[in-house]
């Protein structure tokens, strides 16, 4: 199934979404993020698709909140996750950060995801139990031992509920430089590979997060919630906060620092 859904991600990142990059009507959701005609077009390409790889029903990202719930309630047996396009601010601004994301979860875990930057052609993904992958190459890519004052942090400050945390993380950073891309999916791909070495993000959603840590885990990576819950409990399942590091390491000495600065 995992090579079926490669296919069909690819396929339809060729025909819904490419053609439409640099060239796409777009219009502000209520929540005030972008949404713009390829991400319907891709969702609604997934939505006929994905059933035929596994009889389950499909939940995306542009559905309403109201339906999305539901599916939720209803999908434990299975469900696909679909991000259309993840980074559609950077998709509809001309920059080349954004990937198209499909997991495939049951009773609250991910069996299969996939992330794709049909950009550079990067296809990250794993199958639980079975490893991650970026184009048939194992992750993580790298694993430099580094320090925590070395590491690359990619950080989402816009979502931190704690101010105490957002101002300590520009002006007490104990991590060696900061990156904020765009791509939530990207960011859990990147951690997975080893070019980002540790992550902090307030709240994702769970288009966000369904394939992207799963990516993450089958590397070898680390991860929990600023709430201090497990990162796969019940809890806050339509948007969830993560700590993460790829190296144990620097794991447990980020997330030191964290809770002692929220």
């Amino acid at each position: 199934m995992l090579d079926r859904l490669l296919e069909v991600v690819r396929k339809i990142a060729a025909e819904e979404v490419m053609p439409r990059f640099l060239n796409t009507p777009s219009e502000r959701k209520s929540d005030g993020s972008l949404l713009s005609e390829a991400d319907l077009a891709a969702q609604d390409a997934f939505a006929a698709a994905l059933p035929l790889l596994h009889d389950s029903p499909m939940l995306g990202e542009e559905m309403t909140p109201r339906e999305q719930e539901d599916l939720w309630r209803r999908g434990a047996r299975g469900l696909w996750i679909v991000d259309p396009i993840d980074g559609t601010n950077n998709f509809v601004n001309g920059l080349p950060h954004f990937a198209v994301s499909v997991a495939l979860v049951r009773q609250g875990r991910p069996l299969l995801g996939v992330v794709y930057n049909p950009v550079s052609g990067e296809c990250f993904y794993a199958e639980r139990g079975k490893g991650a992958f970026l184009n048939g190459r194992p992750l993580p890519l790298r694993s430099v031992p580094k320090k925590l004052h070395e590491a690359v942090a990619g950080v989402e400050i816009k979502y931190l509920r704690s101010g105490k945390l957002s101002s300590r993380l520009n002006t007490l950073a104990p991590f060696g430089t900061i990156r904020s891309m765009g791509s939530s999916t990207l960011d859990w791909c990147y951690l997975a590979s080893g070019r980002y070495d540790i992550y902090v993000h307030g709240g994702q959603k769970l288009w966000d997060y369904a394939a992207g840590a799963l990516i993450f885990e089958e590397a070898g990576g680390m991860l929990a919630t600023l709430e201090g819950d497990e990162f796969w409990s019940g809890k806050h399942v339509f948007k969830r906060s993560v700590v993460a590091a790829l190296q144990p390491e620097l794991f447990d000495l980020w997330l030191k620092w964290i809770r002692n600065n929220q």
